[in-house]
């Protein structure tokens, strides 16, 4: 009965279920003697014994080992990968500082054991969040010298809740104050007045700058609402959503009376983008055609949403850039010998790949909307960018207008129909888009005064002799400056800065017009137009458009993800308000860009050391010449 009591218990021993051991160095068990593995997994890493003399030591190798620990920090690198294995996590957290610094305190506090699942969802993200708004505190104290601009925009949650979020963003980089769960309002132009005017009180009227929103007619009532209580306060659309429905008024006419012409001179456009969705989903729905592209290209077919900006121009560029991938597929032998699917539309999709009438089609999209294209990449940023955007859109329709004028070979004194339509589009785009704020902020660059910006181009004219653009400065003189003495003052201290008369007349004044950025020259040389020098730094550090809000929104989606759909409203909005802020507040810090860990939150498992590096200096480079 011993025996079988004996057998037993070693049959169950041997059948409980045992933890996998940690992989060590020569495929050997660990010798942690904290492991729990040790006591299922014998250890083998006990140091050779050797005899020299009759006499037994352990090896020199041994020592080394004891006296570094080699087998625990191979335990501990196993257990951390495993972290990351089982979580999901992505490879590029091994970059985040804060990744690192936790192991370097957590090596000093013998017995330290992490905080639980409870501690990291309430008391500790409190306690960062409110750590946090400490340490934004001194960005927020540059507002009243800096101005800010208040940027918002609405979002939908996984669960479809209406969400609203508020961005204040200036030179300082963009700084996320919350996000309003709007579930169970109407969303009107009342509501969204109301929640930014709540946000205004918040910050500080006498610092905001402008309210950016996308161009919706109900963010044009909430505008003007704003505008009516605060004059100082202009409502501007974002120059990056008004760019982006010109693309779709060019690329997708709308048939309506008004619009005749415009559907009549573009209506060539969309057939050539349906003929490239439809070659695009007939060789990504089925596997053996995806195999075959993939053999002869090395880019892949982009999925662009059509939420995204420009996503018609930037599939026909990827289009474009495979093209010889894509004809090399269709003349192979291997497209012809399949026959197991539609074979009308595979013999579709190879007349219209080998027709080169196609190509040209597209090679005309392509040139006369890069300028488009490139000034959506140029406003689609958090950098200051207010004061270029007039002499954007004006150097961008001239673009425009060549290259339609070089492809339909034409002077540029004769009558083109299509560029007659596109030029309609882009004016009422521009018109519904411009503010008086973009006319101010044109007029206090002091580049656009220098010689040499003028002797660029010789229809390029002084902002100060430019009609449009003082009849706008005026009237944002006129909205800062309600007293008729201060108006004038102001007027004088523009005549001086514009003429380079008095203080700016020196020679450093006039020649660093055109080298220095715009905020510094007016550090530097405008302190003697002090009401002027003081609209110049809050109104030039500003962006144009709300691209912030957008970012922010895949910050949303990636905490706020369909596997953590649960997670309650405010405590999604502590996350997302931790995530974002603790990034601006570490990119403003020295060794961002020189420790380690540099740029440890751009980029993810793709990026390099290597690639990382270029990418610096490539931003240096750019922010430089800037």
């Amino acid at each position: 009965m011993s025996k079988l009591v004996r057998e037993c218990k070693e049959r169950l021993m041997n059948a409980a279920p045992r933890q996998v051991p940690l992989p060590s160095q020569g495929q050997q068990g660990g010798s942690s003697t904290n492991s729990s593995y040790e006591m299922s997994y014998p250890a083998y890493t006990q140091a050779p014994i050797t005899s020299i003399g009759g006499k037994k030591r352990k090896s020199a190798a041994g020592s080394v080992e004891k006296a570094f620990q080699n087998s625990a920090r191979e335990q501990c690198d196993g257990e951390v990968a495993r972290m990351f294995y089982t979580g999901g996590l992505s490879f590029n957290l091994a970059r985040n500082p804060h990744y690192r610094n936790s192991y370097i305190r957590a090596s000093t506090l013998p017995g330290y054991i992490p905080p639980g699942y409870n501690a990291l969802r309430t008391t500790l993200l409190a306690k960062e969040r409110k750590n946090i708004e400490h340490h934004l505190k001194p960005i927020k104290l540059t507002w009243k010298d800096k101005g800010v601009s208040l940027c918002s925009d609405g979002w939908s949650d996984s669960q479809r809740r209406p969400l609203i979020n508020v961005i204040a963003t200036c030179e300082s980089g963009p700084m996320m104050l919350k996000a309003i769960n709007c579930e169970g309002e109407f969303k009107d132009y009342a509501l969204i007045a109301d929640l930014i005017i709540d946000s205004i009180k918040e910050v500080g009227w006498e610092h905001v700058v402008q309210v950016v929103t996308d161009n919706a007619p109900v963010c044009s009532k909430a505008g003007a609402l704003i505008a009516s209580k605060y004059p100082t306060i202009f409502w501007t659309p974002c120059v990056v959503h008004t760019l982006n429905l010109a693309v779709k008024n060019i690329c997708t006419p709308s048939l309506v009376p008004s619009n005749a012409d415009v559907f009549e001179a573009c209506c060539w456009i969309q057939p050539v983008s349906e003929d490239v969705m439809f070659i695009k989903n007939f060789i990504m729905n089925h596997g053996m055609r995806l195999v075959m592209f993939n053999d002869h290209c090395n880019l892949k077919l982009l999925s662009v949403a059509p939420t995204r900006f420009a996503s018609t121009l930037i599939m026909l560029k990827r289009f474009r850039q495979i093209k010889n991938g894509l004809q090399q597929m269709v003349i192979s032998p291997k497209w012809d010998d399949y026959k197991e699917d539609d074979v009308r539309k595979a013999a579709s999709v190879k007349e219209k790949l080998l027709d080169e009438l196609l190509w040209d089609d597209i090679d005309y999209i392509l040139s006369f909307t890069e300028p488009i294209y490139d000034m959506i990449r140029k406003a689609d940023t958090d950098r200051p960018s207010l004061h270029l955007v007039y002499e954007w859109w004006d150097s961008m329709i001239e673009k425009v207008k060549k290259a339609i004028y070089r492809k339909e070979r034409k002077q540029h004194d004769q009558e083109s129909p299509f560029w007659d339509a596109v030029y309609k589009i882009l004016m009422s785009r521009w018109s519904k888009s411009n503010t008086p704020l973009h006319c101010l902020a044109y007029s206090l660059n002091p580049k656009y005064y220098s010689s040499e910006w003028l002797s660029e181009d010789t229809n390029r004219v002084a902002p100060h002799k430019d009609l449009e653009i003082t009849r706008e400065r005026k009237n944002c003189i006129l909205r800062y400056f309600a007293n008729e003495d201060d108006r004038r003052r102001v007027n004088i201290e523009f005549a001086n800065f514009s003429m380079c008369m008095q203080e700016f007349g020196s020679g450093d004044a006039m020649k660093d017009r055109f080298i220095m950025e715009p905020i510094t020259w007016w550090a530097v040389h405008g302190a003697s137009a002090p009401s002027l020098q003081a609209i110049a730094f809050k109104v030039l550090g500003q962006p144009c458009s709300s691209s912030c809000c957008e970012r922010n929104w895949s910050t949303y989606n990636f905490i706020y993800s369909v596997r953590r759909n649960k997670i309650a409203p405010q405590r999604a909005e502590d996350l997302v308000f931790v995530h974002t802020n603790l990034r601006l507040l570490a990119r403003r810090s020295p060794n961002y860009n020189e420790s380690a860990t540099q740029m440890w939150d751009v980029g993810g498992d793709e990026f390099d050391s290597l690639v990382l590096e270029d990418l610096r200096l490539l931003t240096s480079h750019l922010m430089n010449h800037n």
